[in-house]
């Protein structure tokens, strides 16, 4: 229960023939983990003699080909569904749509194949047609706003942009220039050439100047390098023709016409997807599953008639595993199974149920050592009744376990991140509630302020209320890391031991157990408990050198860092009872308006004191966990087990 699932490396041999519905049946059943055995192939002789490395299937690049198109087809259609509103969007969180699986038959790779192609060329003949109208509606929506901008900036201009253009020996050049750059312009244009009309609708402008600028073209380049210093913005007039007011007229309304035409479109191909949709999702993971199966065999070897290959289990699995790749190959298979070594096995946690949900939390700090303990268990009761202890307020303990409660029933249904986090969620507003209710935290001081007439709570413990003796709560908290810490010690005693450092046990480990000891025999029993002190001094000292001593006060730093939990219990009640005082100031000092204004000041006060103090819960939950308790004894690994496993949400073996 506290050690990692107990693993075994399966070596199997069987006939060629036989390989695709082992790979098939195993994938199905998604209780091993595949070793690629392909790169010792090459680097060992001896094996070389036997064995060459496999390779991925031919089919491996046509699939990953229809994949790709599937994907972007799924992922088109997507992007024309109608938009939600709000309350679909909140009802989309509370009970999402769960997806009723399809029955499909189990095919071949060719016969994936064969498939995917015959849904992709149904589905394009109906797309294709509409997503190039869109296209050429989008180009040319496009065109006609850059027209409509140009026109809009040589309004003032009563000419035809036909007019305008540039010719074999004129060219014509529409822009903006400021006012003080202008000057300099006609300075330096007039250098060039007196063959220059400049053309200007706003004379009267105060910082710039629209200008049509017409000279011969042996000019233009010349007079456009001018420009370019000038800081000249040009206008792109070419293809124009109608004066600005008509183009004006005539591009909204074209506009106009796009807009229905991009939503009649989008209407067919919302029917499309209407259609499709699903078939898509389904073929989008039937490839997905068949290229896995096609890419696992470059993990192989073989030879000319078989196939080799490794794969881990756990223990409790490997009689399924056994019986699956007997029956696959219809007893043509040679297996053995044998001890890993526990430098390159995968670690799969073995936890209960009610623990499972945490492993993601040991996981971010890193994967297990395959023979340490796996700490799960105790994060899974512990973490909330840390969170709860921060908290510490039974009616923000109510709303976080209610927000747990909607994740679990809801996201949680098609999510298997935000059910674990429902869970732990709901654990911690449980928690919270608790020890808010024995603290007389209830929305800060809620009711002995409007209720109660200044009495606790019912259920209030008076030795560790938090506005009349937070000294208690304090050394509470002292007490719980203390226990924590020593939790923490024993573990890591224990893992060195197990692995046969027991001068790490001792150095590290047991000597804080023994001088912790010795300070409370000395605390109640006098000079009795002082030669476990002297004897923690000295086994410091050997193991750890003279530094060793200055170990005592990062002990001592670590042991006060517990005092956070009575840090963060104040500051939810402070900030929730300076709410109840300003909404209590509100009413009585507004008469009229603070009718208004105290539920807001209320509600909205609160709701942000909940959510700032429980994230600050949770990350606090989460660092005393981190820091100071796997500091004292998590070893960590690398290897996770990473099951092969087919992984449907939408469909299912029909059988």
């Amino acid at each position: 229960m506290f050690l990692p699932a107990r693993m075994r490396k399966l070596k199997i041999i069987t006939l060629d023939q036989y390989a695709d519905s082992t790979v098939r049946t195993l994938h199905e059943e998604g209780i091993v983990q595949i070793h690629d055995i392909s790169e010792r192939i090459q680097q060992d002789a001896e094996w070389a003699q036997i064995l060459k490395p496999s390779k991925a299937t031919p089919q491996t690049g046509k699939i990953a080909s229809l994949l790709m198109k599937t994907t972007g087809l799924a992922d088109f259609l997507g992007t024309v569904a109608p938009e939600k509103s709000m309350l679909e969007t909140v009802k989309g969180f509370i009970n999402p749509t769960i997806f009723d699986k399809r029955e499909v038959e189990e095919l071949d790779s060719e016969g994936i194949i064969s498939k995917a192609e015959s849904v992709l060329s149904q589905v394009e003949s109906l797309t294709k047609v509409i997503e190039n109208k869109l296209a050429a509606l989008d180009t040319e929506k496009n065109e006609i706003e850059a027209a409509l901008n140009v026109s809009e900036k040589l309004i003032n201009f009563d000419v035809d942009f036909s007019e305008l253009q540039s010719s074999e020996y004129i060219s014509v050049m529409a822009g903006k220039i400021s006012l003080e750059n202008y000057s300099k312009l006609q300075e330096e244009s007039a250098n060039v050439t007196d063959e220059l009309v400049i053309l200007e609708a706003d004379k009267d402008a105060k910082t710039e100047k629209t200008l049509i600028i017409i000279t011969l073209k042996k000019y233009a380049e010349e007079l456009s390098g001018i420009l370019r210093r000038a800081e000249f913005e040009k206008f792109e007039i070419s293809g124009l023709s109608g004066k600005p007011k008509d183009v004006i007229s005539g591009s909204k309304s074209r506009l106009e016409s796009i807009s229905q035409e991009r939503e009649s479109a989008t209407a067919e191909l919302q029917e499309v997807a209407s259609k499709w949709e699903d078939d898509l999702l389904v073929l989008k993971e039937e490839l997905e599953i068949e290229k896995q199966r096609n890419e696992v065999f470059a993990s192989f070897g073989e030879t000319d008639k078989t196939v080799m290959f490794e794969a881990w289990v756990s223990e409790k699995q490997q009689e399924k595993a056994l019986e699956a790749i007997e029956k696959s190959t219809d007893g043509h298979s040679v297996v053995e199974s044998e001890e890993p070594d526990a430098d390159e096995v995968p670690v799969k946690q073995d936890n209960p149920r009610f623990a499972k949900p945490y492993e993601t939390f040991v996981e971010m700090y890193s994967p297990l050592k395959y023979n340490e303990i796996d700490p799960t268990i105790l994060m899974a009761i512990i973490f909330p009744f840390f969170f709860g202890f921060c908290l510490t307020d039974a009616a923000y303990g109510i709303i976080d376990a209610l927000l747990g409660l909607v994740l679990y029933r809801g996201l949680g249904k098609v999510n298997p991140f935000m059910k674990n986090f429902g869970i732990i969620l709901i654990a911690c507003g449980v928690w919270a509630f608790i020890l808010g209710m024995v603290t007389n935290g209830f929305m800060g001081d809620l009711f002995p302020r409007w209720f109660l007439d200044g009495a606790p709570l019912p259920t209030t413990i008076a030795a560790i209320d938090a506005f009349v003796n937070p000294q208690n709560i304090l050394i509470f908290a002292l007490i719980v890391g203390l226990i924590h810490i020593n939790m923490g010690l024993i573990i890591g005693a224990i893992n060195n031991i197990r692995m046969g450092d027991v001068k790490e046990a001792l150095g590290n480990q047991i000597v804080w157990i023994i001088l912790e000891a010795g300070i409370v025999l000395y605390i109640f029993g006098g000079i009795i408990g002082a030669p476990l002190i002297v004897l923690a001094l000295i086994m410091l000292i050997y193991f750890n050198g003279l530094f060793g001593i200055l170990d005592i006060s990062g002990f001592l730093g670590t042991l006060l860092s517990y005092a956070r939990l009575l840090a963060l219990c104040l500051s939810t009640g402070g900030i929730a009872f300076t709410v109840n005082i300003l909404t209590g100031l509100s009413y009585e000092m507004l008469p009229v308006i603070g009718i208004i204004l105290a539920p807001i000041v209320f509600i909205g006060g609160h709701i942000a004191n909940l959510a700032f103090q429980s994230l600050g819960a949770f990350i606090n939950s989460l660092r005393l966990h981190y820091v100071e308790f796997f500091s004292q004894f998590y070893l960590g690994g690398k290897n996770k087990f990473e099951a092969f496993r087919a992984e449907r949400s939408f469909t299912k073996i029909r059988r």
